[in-house]
């Protein structure tokens, strides 16, 4: 028997009511909801994210502006830049595109972000104040995964869950997520040996590697809740043996669906719910500022 799709599209759309009913409220109440995207360079994946952004925003009821900035800018006039985003009072959530160019440290331009508008919650405030289950803003790929893990039904107390990959953004805020709720955590990651031997003991398996099809049925304990965090572009032939490209993620989805209890696809599982999510955090990031309280 076949696993229950985990279907993020669906989810998204329940998702997105209650976040436009919520962003209509404050608008009424307290004025406009301001989202200033700041694209460096021209990259052609980051430049499609910030057009999609745009569009769910607008759908939303959020304004979204896009400042665009050539890829040769200095770090300190990209600093300067996020400086008087944070000093402006009609912007209220702020968040950085990435690939940024070589010159640029990505993670001091992540801690200059005003943690009450770091809508991805990408600062290293918001990241710390994970630690005692109270960031002001939580990373947005986290939590859909936490949504979509509700979403199935698991019980978290006493799981054995098991995190693959340990990014700072992604796999380590999931790892502890997980760990406040109570599941038994092990984190696995570039230097875990004999990966099978703890992916095959988890009930609650995430992997967020960013490697295509790392994980197969074998790996897999049956009945498990699997969700796939990795997008892969990968190059394969169709039908007629033409290339074409396809995105895939860490997990061997035909096979382990299989086994597992519950699973998430790639494309249209965690990703849409990362999108509301960003969403939910930017009204969110705008109450919070009101009254600068966690």
């Amino acid at each position: 028997m076949s696993a229950r799709i985990l279907d993020g599209k669906a989810a998204a759309a329940e998702i997105r009511n209650d976040v436009s009913a919520r962003i209509a409220k404050f608008t009424v109440d307290h004025g406009e909801i301001r989202l200033v995207a700041v694209l460096v360079g021209d990259d052609p994946a980051a430049r499609l994210y910030a057009q999609s952004q745009r569009k769910r925003c607008l759908q939303a009821g959020v304004k979204h502006d896009l400042i665009e900035l050539p890829d040769s800018i200095s770090q300190s006039d990209l600093l300067a830049q996020v400086d008087r985003l944070n000093a402006d009072p009609s912007v209220t959530g702020i968040m950085i595109q990435l690939p940024l160019p070589a010159q640029i440290d990505e993670a001091r331009v992540q801690y200059r972000i005003d943690p009450y508008k770091d809508v991805e919650g990408v600062n290293p405030a918001n990241i710390g104040l994970l630690f005692y289950d109270h960031p002001i803003i939580a990373p947005c790929t986290a939590l859909a995964v936490m949504e979509l893990i509700k979403r199935s039904g698991a019980e978290l107390r006493g799981a054995q869950a098991v995190v693959v990959g340990q990014s700072r953004i992604v796999g380590r805020p999931i790892s502890m997520f997980l760990t406040t709720q109570m599941a038994t955590v092990t984190a696995c990651h570039i230097a875990t040996r004999d990966l099978a031997s703890h992916t095959r003991a988890a009930d609650i398996l995430v992997v967020a590697a960013g490697r295509p099809h790392l994980i197969g049925a074998d790996f897999v304990k049956r009945g498990a809740i699997v969700i796939d965090v990795g997008i892969n572009s990968i190059k394969t032939t169709d039908a007629s043996g033409a290339a074409v490209r396809r995105t895939v993620g860490d997990v061997k989805y035909d096979e382990v669906r299989q086994v597992a209890g519950a699973i998430t696809p790639v494309p249209g599982g965690v990703g849409p719910v990362t999108v509301m999510m960003l969403l939910r955090n930017t009204v969110e990031a705008a109450h919070k500022q009101l009254r600068r309280e966690l």
